[in-house]
């Protein structure tokens, strides 16, 4: 929805005088290479790869001509995707929405509304490599300026996901962090669910979750981050040039909580967080 708001923004509707042609990887990042072929031999005029890093580079590697809008939640510099922010140069440029990177301010916020929290368990996504590892430097980083004790556990299916819990079922940590990443929010229904099921309170990095039930969740706007990537879209189809458009960055964070999953779960939420919180949901 936001994307097609973006090519709206800059004179494009999808049917009338914009056609999309849409490739899903499915949770399989090592199909990516070959959407990306595909996409290149049927000469669209723009690629929007917006399944984070793994989809940019698919595109970069499949193409040195058309066009590619990349959607990232970590810095495109230093992952090699663009030379700079200003001039990412060559056929690329893209939005950064920050994801890992406020891991730690997450992992802040969610001390701050389970002020008792000792033992914090960590679900990642292995497959999606680069998000994970900035997630748990960061967070076992800030856990130990915070006395926290640090459980990581992996999933990538939904098998997995159910293992994770089952095992939060028997250690019962006192609180979770639920890393961002395609996959989770593929599958934020089932964590959601299993979270209250275990009583689990938890901090996501979109507000679909708790829009769902889930506890708190601090992020970008993600809307507005696909808004911004259908606008560069729709400006390299007006005739502009990816080189020349300098990598935007979100300014726009949003916390989320849901007061009524607070209640079952038996907290207080501290006024200094309703006070900042950008939507409480009754």
């Amino acid at each position: 929805m936001g994307f097609r708001q973006g090519l709206k923004d800059t004179g494009y509707i999808e049917g009338e005088n914009v056609a999309i042609d849409y490739r899903w990887a499915e949770n399989h990042i090592d199909r990516l290479p070959e959407l990306a072929a595909e996409l290149v031999r049927r000469h669209v005029a723009v690629i929007a790869a917006t399944v984070g890093p793994a989809a940019g580079f698919a595109a970069k590697a499949a193409t040195a001509t058309i066009p590619i809008v990349f959607l990232t939640p970590e810095d495109p510099v230093k992952l090699g995707l663009v030379a700079s922010l200003a001039r990412p140069g060559a056929n690329l440029t893209g939005i950064n929405f920050f994801s890992s990177e406020l891991s730690t301010k997450r992992l802040e916020l969610l001390r701050e509304l389970v002020p008792g929290a000792i033992r914090v368990a960590v679900l990642v996504d292995p497959v999606n490599a680069t998000t994970t590892e900035t997630t748990l430097k960061d967070v076992q980083s800030a856990a130990g300026a915070m006395g926290l004790q640090i459980e990581v556990l992996n999933a990538n299916t939904n098998r997995e996901i159910d293992t994770a819990f089952a095992t939060f079922g028997r250690e019962r940590p006192d609180a979770l962090f639920v890393s961002g990443g395609p996959f989770f929010n593929s599958r934020r229904v089932q964590l959601v669910h299993s979270a209250t099921l275990h009583k689990m309170p938890a901090i996501y990095s979109q507000r679909q979750y708790p829009e769902i039930g889930g506890l708190m969740s601090y992020g970008t706007n993600t809307t507005d981050a696909f808004r911004q990537v259908g606008v560069y879209v729709g400006r390299i189809l007006k005739g502009a040039k990816p080189a020349e458009l300098p990598v935007s960055q979100s300014t726009k964070f949003e916390l989320v909580i849901n007061a009524q999953t607070a209640h079952l779960l038996g907290l207080a939420v501290p006024a200094t967080l309703l006070s900042i919180a950008d939507e409480v949901i009754e």
